[in-house]
């Protein structure tokens, strides 16, 4: 079986672009983009886009400290370590960027067997602007066809909250809605608030 996770709204409560965006004074505006995105009012790629030309120029150290302030919600850990100890494939497929999504596992001590992610480029010690990666314009339902290929098992479980993981819920095997925004939560099969209920979910059907 194979679980994939988002991260930003899912499995972390932080949000990496506002972090970065604390970092050069534009979080406000961060954070209207991103809510518009999550709640599909503009293509998510988009959104991305004009997140990250907001920090041209943050100091690549600036943006290390946005990524070490990057936390996994309560719980998330036992939830990972309970997957990985059952076996299971744990993917993070996320639109956020590799260096906070590993800062937060380094961090708890946890490890996942894949991170699909973006990243931001630098230049002269500071963020260009742009961004690099599988989940721009890629759609997590490819990204989770890639990996059902390369794990060669077809029982997926996707877990998200945001527009831009409808793709990932609408072909998963069971889709998990946590707190899911209201135009993502008709695609779920289930909804959660808590880590806590993730488990419990997880243990009554089975899945560990």
């Amino acid at each position: 079986m194979i679980v994939a996770f988002d991260f930003d709204g899912t499995l972390s409560d932080s949000e990496m672009t506002v972090l970065l965006g604390q970092r050069c004074g534009v979080a406000d505006e961060m954070e209207q983009i991103t809510e518009r995105a999550m709640n599909d009012e503009i293509a998510y790629a988009e959104s991305l886009r004009e997140r990250c030309a907001l920090l041209e120029g943050l100091d690549d150290a600036d943006a290390e400290a946005a990524f070490e302030e990057v936390r996994l919600r309560p719980g998330a850990a036992e939830v990972i370590e309970a997957f990985r100890e059952a076996g299971v494939y744990v993917a993070i497929l996320t639109g956020g960027f590799e260096r906070g999504v590993e800062a937060a596992l380094a961090r708890e001590g946890v490890e996942v067997d894949a991170v699909v992610a973006n990243r931001l480029p630098v230049a002269d010690g500071a963020l260009t602007g742009e961004v690099e990666g599988p989940l721009i314009e890629g759609t997590k339902d490819d990204a989770l066809e890639v990996l059902r290929a390369v794990v060669g098992d077809d029982e997926t479980v996707a877990v998200g909250d945001g527009a831009n993981d409808l793709p990932m819920l609408e072909v998963a095997g069971l889709a998990v809605g946590f707190e899911p925004k209201p135009n993502v939560e008709p695609a779920c099969d289930v909804v959660v608030g808590s880590m806590d209920e993730l488990l419990a979910l997880f243990e009554s059907r089975g899945l560990l």
